[in-house]
């Protein structure tokens, strides 16, 4: 493992200085923004609670718990309820992401959106609901419709134990900064696992120059899919020079534990894509259907037991009326006006979108550390060493 340095000012290092995947000297395309993470979005802040207690066997209720809550405020705390154009995609339906059918019937969000474990997704949506009807009565007056998407972390985590409460969405609203991320074992992605390796939450963002104005796409992802070997970082096959230290793979736990056995490549990934651009509904769903293009150049291929759900949010039309019960009949300014890049100049967005979610997968894996879980479950790190040995042989080859 790379060892951490105490200098946090670099965005190539987490807020606690352990080593993101540019500081390996991983190369990826594109600009990344200041901070390289969703949190370049203008106005955008992200919440992390982490719960990580007890060792040993599972007891269902009491452990252990390897889990927590992600939620992603588009226009902060103080813009809860203001709108933002969005769409979504399913690439493999084997999963949940709440709210769907209303961001398709309307193009919009304006409430919290959360990330966490598959058994949890009720008692978030409920701590969303909660918080809103004690601090935006306003809102909470008809009805709500959050979002709240799931990857399931029951090889590590009591994933029946109801352990994130509505009280752990509110810390998580309550302490969303627009600062730097922590990354891997953080948040919704505490007990998650990627190509077999210890996964959970990666960021990245991309610059987009438009003329005299500057943009930035980015992408947060919960990453829990892939098989080890389909493996592949910035471009190097991996997955069967790093295939030995598999754990979930073996009967190192399908003797014990036969009902929950995973086929290669199970799990799930959310991805949300936010950005400053201003864009049409259907311009956001073109943005999140260009999402498993970057998870494809991590070398995934897509499993059916694997869920894979995206969301794509766009905070360019400031002052977007929600949709809401009019009593009074419509005037002659009762319009509605949206300000768009044109179609035939969206592709660096969607170039951006790709190139971020791959380096945000890899910087998932790579700021990252061993876990051992539930009935001593263990999950490896990626091997920073090999990694990045690997990359240099190729480099000499060529």
């Amino acid at each position: 493992m790379t060892t951490p340095r105490n200098h946090t000012s670099d965005a190539n290092y987490s807020p606690d200085g352990r080593p993101r995947a540019r500081a390996l000297g991983i190369p990826f395309d594109g600009v990344p923004g200041p901070l390289n993470s969703i949190t370049d979005v203008p106005h955008l802040t992200v919440g992390h609670v982490t719960l990580i207690s007890g060792d040993g066997e599972l007891v269902v209720g009491e452990g252990p718990v390897r889990t927590g809550v992600t939620v992603v405020l588009p226009r902060g705390i103080e813009g809860i309820g203001r709108p933002c154009t969005a769409a979504r995609y399913s690439l493999n339906g084997n999963g949940e992401m709440t709210g769907s059918a209303w961001i398709d019937e309307v193009g919009m969000v304006d409430l919290p959106i959360a990330i966490t474990n598959t058994h949890s997704v009720g008692a978030v949506h409920r701590g969303i609901v909660q918080w809103i009807a004690e601090h935006r009565r306003d809102l909470a007056a008809t009805w709500l419709l959050p979002v709240v998407a799931e990857t399931w972390d029951g090889y590590l985590n009591d994933i029946n134990g109801d352990h994130v409460t509505s009280e752990h969405v509110s810390q998580a609203i309550e302490s969303a900064t627009t600062g730097a991320l922590q990354e891997g074992s953080v948040g919704g992605g505490t007990g998650m696992n990627c190509y077999s390796f210890k996964g959970g939450s990666g960021t990245a963002s991309r610059i987009v120059r438009y003329g005299t104005s500057t943009y930035t796409v980015a992408a947060l992802v919960q990453a829990n899919f892939g098989d080890r070997e389909e493996l592949r970082i910035a471009g190097v096959p991996l997955g069967a020079e790093l295939s030995d230290n598999n754990p979930i793979s073996t009967t190192d736990w399908f003797e014990r534990d036969l009902a929950r056995a995973l086929p290669p490549g199970a799990g799930s990934v959310i991805v949300i894509i936010a950005t400053d651009a201003p864009l049409l509904p259907g311009q956001c769903a073109a943005m999140a259907r260009r999402v498993p293009l970057g998870l494809a150049r991590t070398g995934t291929t897509g499993g059916h037991f694997s869920g894979d759900l995206f969301l794509a949010v766009s905070t360019g039309n400031e002052g977007l009326h929600p949709s809401a019960y009019q009593s009074a009949d419509p005037t002659d300014d009762d319009y509605e006006n949206l300000r768009f890049i044109p179609w035939g100049r969206i592709d660096p967005f969607l170039a951006a979108v790709v190139h971020a979610v791959e380096e945000a997968v890899v910087n998932a894996l790579v700021v990252n550390a061993d876990m051992v879980g539930r009935d001593d479950h263990r999950s490896p790190a990626l091997p920073h060493d090999r990694v990045v040995e690997a990359m240099r042989r190729v480099d000499s080859q060529h």
